[in-house]
């Protein structure tokens, strides 16, 4: 018979099932038994637990006992579930009341003195449980702050197995959790900071205005890598859900930050471009883990030197940058990550990259292949394609001081206030979100006005989907010229941002 059941999270991608945990004592010679698919590092949780409990001046049972984990068919793994399996049993062993499993998720990894170390994926699983009907929960204390950033949940933090069964006996206290600090990252360096490139600075306004994607190519030296820095401070900060979102994904990934772990500010990710495909979009052995992309996700990937990151890596991102999703199936199942973010791309013409371009002693075809990493497909997705030049002159005497990041983030939000309310409707947030059946059929634009995309696509210079991104671009441009609908003008300066080649 079950003599106590606990409650535990299994992780899949971002997405928490809950489990629960059976421990029956007896009906065998002594040893410990855990069955419903548990990998090897869950199976060794049974020589962890013990140690942890007779360390803590408890008694193992000295008979049969059997751990049992449902639902029985789905895999599961992971140091989790130590604090779990440890307190199921206790209370079977009438060692524990059972007062201290009743409505209560718990999690960690018991190490062999009886500590309480945290793990990754804290925040999505206190989610999964607040969905399940789970009124509490216990947790190491380093992660009380980011289980706390769950509402309906009351949280509580234990230092080591030792504390929870004083707790549970009513002769002490759990730790709680403090209230939230603000968010402490760094603010993004200010755009003030870029000499010349007014071409660039405004492509990069659209880009943040519109949520396109954008390529700045150009000799070494010129400001891509600053300017690709100084877009986060263009966005707005994340919505609560949205910041709850992307704080899950980098939960999973272990990168939370435990004095402040709530993400606020649009994440800027910069893989090298030596960086493998898994580390990219996820993968590994098991359940893939989240890769760069969906660690960008809501925020910015910035892909410096791309045409030094191999093909495979690059078009490796197509799916995910017309979705704003990545599917990766392994051994274990097939998990989903969001990865609805931003491609920046940075990149020099040719594979010498002179300061100047007359020093250029690449042969052409070097250069054509080169280049060509970044094949068609790709290209076809980035809205804003900007060429940019060298800098003549250091000094600014006699020219207007550059704009700074919060002028031009104040021109953003309001295009952004006008594109989100077109939008509310659809659930969406930008243009670059609008897809092109809807733009065509019910955001109709004039034909004049429109005369340049359909010249472009009846003489093959333009895709379907690079005409449907030129609309996006027209209306963001709309946005920030604060008119109502885009102009011909509108639609041949997006062409234009198109039609430029970075070579």
């Amino acid at each position: 018979m079950v003599l106590a059941r606990a409650w535990s999270i299994a992780l899949f991608g971002v997405d928490g099932i809950t489990v629960e945990i059976e421990a029956d004592i007896g009906g065998g010679k002594p040893k410990t038994l855990i069955v419903g698919l548990p990998d090897a590092s869950l199976n060794e949780a049974k020589d962890r637990v013990r140690a942890a409990v007779r360390n803590s001046g408890l008694q193992w049972p000295d008979q049969l006992v059997t751990l049992g984990l449902s639902p029985a068919a789905l895999p599961k793994g992971g140091s989790g579930y130590d604090l779990a399996l440890a307190l199921s049993v206790l209370v079977a062993d009438r060692k524990a009341p059972p007062e201290v499993l009743a409505g209560t998720v718990l999690l960690g990894e018991l190490a062999l003195d009886g500590r309480l170390r945290t793990v990754r994926g804290v925040l999505p699983c206190m989610l999964a449980a607040r969905r399940s009907g789970l009124r509490r929960a216990i947790v190491p204390t380093a992660a009380m702050a980011e289980a706390s950033l769950v509402s309906g949940l009351e949280v509580y933090g234990a230092d080591c197995l030792t504390d929870i069964l004083v707790w549970a006996r009513g002769e002490g206290e759990l730790a709680r959790p403090e209230p939230l600090t603000a968010d402490t990252a760094t603010a993004p360096p200010d755009l003030a900071d870029v000499l010349g490139q007014p071409e660039a600075r405004w492509a990069l306004e659209v880009a943040a205005a519109g949520g396109h994607n954008l390529l700045l190519a150009g000799p070494p030296g010129t400001g891509k890598t600053m300017l690709a820095k100084r877009l986060p401070g263009l966005l707005p900060p994340l919505a609560r859900e949205q910041a709850l979102e992307v704080t899950a994904i980098h939960s999973v990934s272990g990168d939370l930050a435990a004095e402040s772990p709530l993400i606020t500010l649009p994440p800027f990710i910069a893989p090298h471009h030596t960086t493998s495909v898994p580390a990219l979009v996820g993968g590994g052995a098991g359940l893939a883990k989240p890769g760069a992309i969906s660690k960008a996700h809501r925020g910015i990937l910035f892909l410096d030197e791309a045409c030094e990151f191999a093909p495979n890596r690059l078009e490796a991102l197509r799916t995910a940058l017309e979705e704003g999703e990545i599917r990766l199936a392994r051994r274990d199942g097939v998990v989903r990550y969001p990865a609805a973010f931003q491609l920046v791309l940075a990149t020099n013409p040719c594979p010498c990259a002179p300061p100047r371009e007359a020093d250029c002693v690449c042969a052409p075809h070097a250069r054509r292949r080169y280049l060509a990493r970044l094949s068609g497909p790709l290209l076809d997705r980035v809205d804003l394609r900007v060429r940019m030049r060298p800098i003549t002159a250091m000094s600014r005497v006699g020219d207007a001081d550059p704009e700074s990041t919060a002028t031009v983030r104040e021109r953003v939000g309001r295009a952004r206030d006008r594109a989100a309310r077109r939008w509310s409707d659809y659930g969406w947030h930008t243009n670059s979100e609008a897809p092109g059946p809807i733009l065509r059929r019910e955001f109709t634009l004039p034909r004049d006005t429109t005369a340049l995309l359909d010249r472009g696509l009846n003489t093959g210079a333009l895709t379907a989907r690079g005409a449907d991104r030129c609309l996006r671009i027209a209306w963001t441009l709309a946005d920030l010229a604060e008119s109502a609908s885009p102009t011909a003008d509108h639609v041949a300066a997006a062409l234009e941002f198109r039609d430029r080649r970075s070579t």
